[in-house]
């Protein structure tokens, strides 16, 4: 059958949502802080799947869906316990399912050698309860489902509905008496009405309250699934409960001729007036789903407003207009209203790590199972939000690093019971915003890194000399050189010697750092500084070696104007400034980048004091500085390849090309020749593989 391709994108759509709602609600459960409602709805997110696959004719999806939620319905009625091996196997089946929402959108058959085993453990579970259902569910599909529904051939059971509309339920155009006659489609069943809250006087009735309370009992049916169907879209706006009727209740039921009767009580659910019922109030569904490219057109358009304010402002500096001239408080007005604009598109491409670290919990899960390790993955700051392009080009880093860090850095549980610590180990996985930048730590408390086995191995794959003198940071940067690895097997996570230089790599291509502390027998930890948004930034704009260029604002902790008594020589070139009781290196910029070093006295210059990774702080001197501005990040890489200590270029208002500095990169890296080198920096986890 062809499909509408709008339509199935959109079915896609939706299945992401669920798939994130269904994660979230299973995370709960394991954390043992799941309630009711949670338990409902991540039932509705399989539920819902399965039902939307059914009709594009999703066999596979819509099988896996079915199983799945029969044990979730088992685990929500209480005929299934709820204990740890539960719990992992419906984690590892969240999972499958999103395989098969994927495996669905690339039109791929899915892996059976994967799934087949978490739809038997499923299965397992059931029991009693799946018995008489295996024909019915190996040939399930979407035909089936009508079939499926009251059609078993087994003892008639019943349940009695309850159901109260609160005034949003009538507001919404919803009719009570439609949700009646499709439950009493269902099976036999017998209705009632609770009308005690009705206003004794016509003058005080409002037409927009509900003050009745119906109760149904139909008798017939082996599963509440029926019923919850009729109330799928409609659950959150009437108070419901769904109880099972015992034998002595089918007996004495009416039948169902009897029609629909008034009665003063409803013993089975003491409800209030639909006005006191306590449900937290649901926002109306405001996402706007744009096509990336429409975003991308408009953040290029405002990059090029920013540029156009920064050519005015060039423009009337020029002119020599005096300060109390009006077009200077427009064109301060022009700028304020460029900022707004460029924060609100920023804010349009913005989206919450949320995703990301989900998708995390589950590389976690896989790993500890690959490495028989019991690791508790605890996730922090996931509304922190970033660029989306950022979150895309994380994935693959995260990825590896945490399987690095539960491979190589968390001890086996053994292990860990001998060194006194539990024996599960602790993974953190956390994002917060820091001045203008993004920063991702992940952090275990495993066995942190053994330096002794770090350079005997580099000396090993002949990485350094064996008579090299190496700082403990310098040792921890050797993780990052190709080919690396602490492994002594091949593994399916580890021992292949490719790994921690592309986590490097792929940080760095973001306009990133990352940093390492480890405490030997405690744990390691990792932090990943990167920007917030890859198209614009604030800078400063200084001049090197007769050129203009541009230092990122957030790398600069202040600006000096060196006096000569501060200043001491180091070495035969090296020079030092003392700042507060502390020597700072000073580093020349231009001799750094391979211009002619400047003729200039270090007293007649300025220096830039900044904090980066690869030393914690030093003062980068430059010939002068001009404005501090924002401005807008081109990327060279495409045209140019990686250019050591540059990160990107921008356009200046009065139309000159600025290349803009990488402070992490020009602090790493000896001075360079005009033959541009690759820069070994930034660091990396022990077990790099």
């Amino acid at each position: 059958m062809a499909h509408d391709l709008s339509i199935l994108e959109a079915f896609f759509e939706e299945c992401e949502d669920l798939i994130v709602a269904l994660t979230e609600g299973l995370a709960e459960m394991r954390e043992g802080s799941a309630d009711d409602e949670t338990m409902n709805a991540v039932f509705r997110a399989v539920h819902s799947i399965k039902g939307a696959a059914g009709a594009f004719a999703l066999d596979e999806l819509v099988g896996f869906a079915h199983k799945f939620e029969t044990v979730l319905d088992a685990v929500r009625s209480d005929r299934l316990e709820v204990d740890e091996k539960l719990l992992r196997v419906l984690q590892r089946a969240g999972d499958i399912l999103a395989d098969l929402v994927d495996d669905a959108r690339d039109e791929t058959p899915a892996n059976r050698a994967v799934v087949d085993p978490i739809l038997a453990e499923l299965q397992s579970f059931l029991g009693p309860y799946g018995e008489g259902q295996q024909a019915v569910e190996e040939a399930f599909s979407f035909e089936a489902v009508a079939l499926d529904i009251g059609m078993q051939e087994s003892e008639a059971a019943g349940y009695r509905v309850s159901f109260q509309p609160s005034s949003e339920f009538y507001a919404l155009g919803h009719d009570p008496t439609l949700i009646i006659a499709a439950l009493m489609e269902l099976g036999e069943a017998t209705v009632e009405v609770d009308a005690q809250y009705l206003p004794v006087a016509f003058a005080d009735f409002e037409w927009s309250r509900g003050y009745l309370t119906w109760q149904i009992d139909i008798v017939g049916l082996t599963t509440d699934l029926p019923i919850r169907d009729v109330f799928q879209f409609m659950d959150d706006i009437c108070a419901l409960k769904i109880t099972a009727l015992d034998a002595s209740e089918q007996d004495a039921m009416v039948p169902p001729d009897v029609g629909v009767a008034t009665s003063q009580a409803l013993p089975a659910m003491a409800l209030a007036p639909a006005e006191g019922i306590k449900r937290p109030a649901k926002k109306p569904a405001t996402t706007l789903r744009v096509d990336p490219e429409r975003v991308d057109r408009l953040i290029n358009a405002v990059g090029e407003l920013i540029i156009n304010q920064s050519v005015i402002s060039q423009r009337l500096q020029e002119a020599e207009l005096p300060n109390t001239a009006e077009l200077f408080a427009d064109l301060d007005d022009y700028k304020f209203l460029a900022r707004e604009i460029q924060e609100g598109v920023m804010a349009i491409r913005a989206q919450p790590v949320k995703p990301l670290f989900q998708r995390m919990m589950r590389i976690a899960r896989e790993a500890a199972d690959a490495t028989g390790k019991d690791v508790d993955l605890i996730m922090t700051g996931e509304a922190t939000e970033v660029d989306k392009t950022v979150v895309e080009r994380l994935a693959d880093p995260l990825t590896h690093m945490i399987r690095n860090a539960i491979d190589h850095g968390i001890e086996k549980p053994a292990d860990r019971v001998a060194a006194k610590k539990e024996k599960q180990g602790k993974l953190r996985l956390s994002a917060s915003q820091r001045s203008g930048s993004i920063v991702i730590e992940i952090a275990d408390d495993g066995a942190g890194l053994n330096r002794s086995d770090i350079r005997t191995i580099a000396i090993e794959k002949g990485l350094i000399a064996p008579d090299a003198v190496l700082s403990d940071q310098e040792i921890d940067h050797l993780l990052f050189a190709p080919g690396f690895s602490t492994a002594t097997e091949i593994t399916n996570l580890s021992g292949r010697g490719v790994g921690m230089d592309v986590v490097k790599t792929a940080i760095t291509a973001l306009g990133g750092r990352i940093a390492i502390t480890t405490n030997p027998g405690h744990g390691t930890t990792f932090s990943i500084t990167l920007p917030l948004t890859l198209a614009v930034m604030d800078g400063m704009i200084i001049t090197v070696g007769g050129q203009t260029m541009v230092v990122p604002i957030s790398s600069i902790l202040e600006t000096i104007r060196p006096v000569a008594g501060d200043i001491s020589k180091l070495g035969l070139n090296s020079e030092v400034i003392r700042i507060r009781g502390e020597h700072i290196p000073i580093i020349d910029l231009a001799e750094r980048l391979g211009h002619h070093p400047s003729v200039k006295e270090m007293t007649d210059r300025v220096l830039l004091l900044i904090q980066t990774e690869a030393i914690p702080q030093c003062a980068l001197a430059v010939d002068e500085i001009f404005d501090q501005r924002q401005v807008v990040v081109k990327s060279m890489s495409g045209n140019y390849g990686e250019i050591v200590g540059v990160s990107g270029a921008t356009i200046l208002g009065d139309g000159k090309i600025a290349l803009i500095i990488d402070p992490d990169a020009v602090t790493s890296t000896p001075a360079i020749t005009p033959q541009f080198t690759t820069p070994d920096r930034e660091v990396a986890h022990v077990g790099a593989s």
